[in-house]
């Protein structure tokens, strides 16, 4: 049984990673873990503004009050959902630093499920916010990063440039969610201008596709990659998941290097697989 542990802000809880994690958990027949990240220096309100307007201490505590009951109902509404769903499920409650709590937890886990737009600070922050930044480059498993709205998951592309990091990511997908081998797959690759049409190690691609993916088609594109996936990502349906390696320590790949998730998540809404070897 799989460990899937999905990220909950009780202040800001995400119906969208709730949607997400409870239909891939019962599909997947996985154990989901709801893991509030109840960070001790994060508050819904500026303890800073309140302070700065001279509140008193009991009314600073009533604030407290409100943000701890707001995150209890949030967890109840987890465990609802999940015993609604009849899943196998726990729940982590962590106090400390978020992204430390996080990261700490990703050892244990084989995914993570995240809205893309949390901060676990009090002010929002544009896409990608540093909160996924730091996850990203320090995690210790795959991450799914889910859009603010929740899509069933119709259709797969794997985003593959020849290199180890993306081989990687197809792999870490195809381990996680044998259940989604035989939906529609799509291969997409892009080649700088004039390096011709040609899929790098074509022959040994498609020998280890043929065993996780038998029924996936391959697109070939020239152009620059950014531009490009973002162009062809944008003519899909709803519905579609991409899976890309990134934030790879060490030597990066052609083009499936740190920004390249970055301008995914600014530029499209669609839930994103991301998986790295180190």
């Amino acid at each position: 049984m799989k460990k899937i542990v999905a990220v909950f802000d009780g202040l800001r809880f995400s119906e969208s990673t709730l949607r997400f994690a409870t239909t891939l958990a019962g599909e997947q027949q996985a154990h989901l873990v709801g893991l509030f990240l109840d960070d001790f220096t994060y508050n819904s309100f500026s303890m800073y503004k309140l302070l700065k307007k001279g509140e008193q201490p009991s009314a600073i505590r009533e604030y407290e009050d409100a943000d701890k009951k707001k995150r209890k109902a949030a967890a109840d509404h987890f465990e609802d959902a999940c015993q609604q769903a009849h899943l196998n499920y726990s729940v982590h409650h962590d106090c400390n630093i978020a992204i430390q709590d996080l990261l700490h937890e990703s050892i244990y886990a084989d995914l993570i499920i995240i809205d893309g737009h949390e901060t676990f600070v009090h002010d929002e922050a544009p896409l990608p916010t540093q909160f996924i930044r730091d996850l990203l480059t320090e995690v210790q498993c795959p991450v799914l990063v889910v859009p603010g709205v929740y899509r069933e998951i119709k259709r797969i592309m794997l985003l593959y440039d020849g290199e180890p990091s993306s081989v990687h990511a197809i792999k870490m997908f195809s381990y996680l969610f044998p259940g989604l081998q035989q939906m529609e797959t799509e291969v997409l690759s892009v080649n700088r201008p004039e390096g011709g049409l040609h899929l790098e190690d074509g022959r040994l691609m498609k020998e280890f596709m043929k065993r996780h993916f038998p029924q996936a088609r391959y697109k070939v594109v020239e152009g620059q990659p950014e531009e490009e996936i973002i162009h062809y990502l944008l003519g899909q349906a709803d519905g579609t998941l991409v899976v890309l390696g990134a934030y790879r320590r060490g030597a990066v790949s052609r083009w499936f290097r740190p920004s390249m998730a970055d301008v995914l998540t600014q530029a499209v809404s669609v839930p994103l697989f991301i998986a790295h070897n180190k």
